[in-house]
């Protein structure tokens, strides 16, 4: 009987995944846990948004958020037409979270979120806004293309990056886009498909604004415009290391 020669760990070849480094791939393949997960099927009326992840983290649906719309075959939350820039500023159009688990501080952080929509604006979700004290986060949709900000505190300065998905979502279709924070980098993975990314820290983001999907909590529609979301929101998970 042959002997098989084993080669040596020196010789091994390192796992690459769809073209990232050994290091990228390593810390993108890093378990991340539940921070709250919103299936976003409530009936019809409802006025609480329920964390299956059993953590508690509810959220507080606005009058104007329709539940319950069964859609391209999901039961989802459907955020009517409403100008991103036009009085008055809405706040029952909002889906409002206020929970302290959702800063990323400095950990790791993602936020996935199947949407659909065929509006080219709008912020989708955020927690803080630009001047909030401690950084913020937000996903928003210029010209259709979603696009990631995390903007925290390094040294007592403000920096930030962003990432967009490169071509407009903006098509009626579902998309599940995830957007993961790491120490250097922003990755956006695009219907589990597409991956793009931005190099640099955004440092630590804790802040004392409630967590809102479909537009700003702090706008006038005069200093500061809303920026309302218009379209379906199937699913929304958060998931911090």
């Amino acid at each position: 009987m042959k002997t098989r020669k084993l080669l040596p760990p020196l010789l091994l070849a390192p796992l690459v995944v769809a073209g990232l480094t050994p290091t990228v791939a390593q810390a993108a393949s890093e378990p991340l846990s539940s921070v709250a997960t919103w299936e976003m099927n409530e009936a019809p009326g409802a006025s609480t948004m329920l964390d299956s992840s059993g953590h508690g983290v509810t959220g507080e649906i606005g009058s104007v958020v329709k539940t319950g719309v069964r859609v391209h075959g999901a039961v989802a939350y459907r955020f009517p037409y409403g100008a991103p820039n036009k009085t008055p500023a809405d706040t029952p159009r909002l889906v409002t979270v206020n929970n302290s688990a959702l800063n990323p501080g400095g950990r790791d952080f993602s936020v996935t979120i199947r949407y659909r929509t065929t509006h080219d604006f709008g912020n989708i979700m955020q927690k803080g806004q630009h001047g909030a004290k401690g950084g913020y986060w937000k996903l928003e949709a210029p010209h259709g293309k979603l696009t990631c900000l995390f903007r925290g505190l390094v040294n007592g300065k403000l920096v930030g990056k962003t990432v967009n998905s490169g071509v407009a979502l903006n098509d009626g279709n579902w998309h599940t886009v995830t957007c993961l924070r790491t120490a250097t980098r922003i990755t956006m993975t695009i219907d589990g498909t597409k991956t793009r990314r931005a190099y640099g820290t955004t440092g630590t983001i804790s802040n004392r604004v409630p967590m809102t999907i479909g537009g700003k909590v702090n706008c006038d529609q005069v200093k500061i415009t809303c920026d309302f979301f218009t379209g379906d929101i199937d699913r929304i998970s958060v998931d911090a290391g």
